[in-house]
């Protein structure tokens, strides 16, 4: 059965860091392209990071490029997002996802709150 467990999130201060951490079981992790997504009420879920399957290659929505971080462990099962220079708009619930033949899978997900 495939799984996608969030970790991590939590409360920060603007300008604080946060490390996301996403577990995978289920499906040949180091074949698949790995992405986080965040939503907030209201909001479509829209994409944050995403990497390859080798790691060797990232993308990242424009309001994080140079604060985020997306890396994977294809030994662990892992994919983490480190995220720094936090601002309050970056409040949103956080998934971990795979595209699998088509189908999207999601994680629980994990809330980041960004305030003072």
């Amino acid at each position: 059965q495939l799984r996608l467990v969030e970790s991590g999130g939590g409360l920060v201060q603007p300008g604080g860091s946060l490390r996301l951490s996403c577990t995978a079981s289920g499906f040949t992790f180091n074949t698949s392209a790995m992405t986080w997504f965040r939503q907030t009420p209201g909001r479509l879920r829209e994409l944050v990071a995403a990497i390859i399957e080798t790691g060797d290659t990232t993308n990242y929505m424009d309001s994080v490029r140079g604060r985020f971080t997306i890396s994977r462990d294809n030994d662990k099962n892992t994919v983490d997002l480190e995220m720094n220079s936090l601002k309050p708009e970056d409040t949103a619930v956080y998934y971990c996802s795979v595209l699998l033949r088509s189908n999207r899978y999601w994680g629980q997900g994990t809330q980041v709150t960004v305030s003072s």
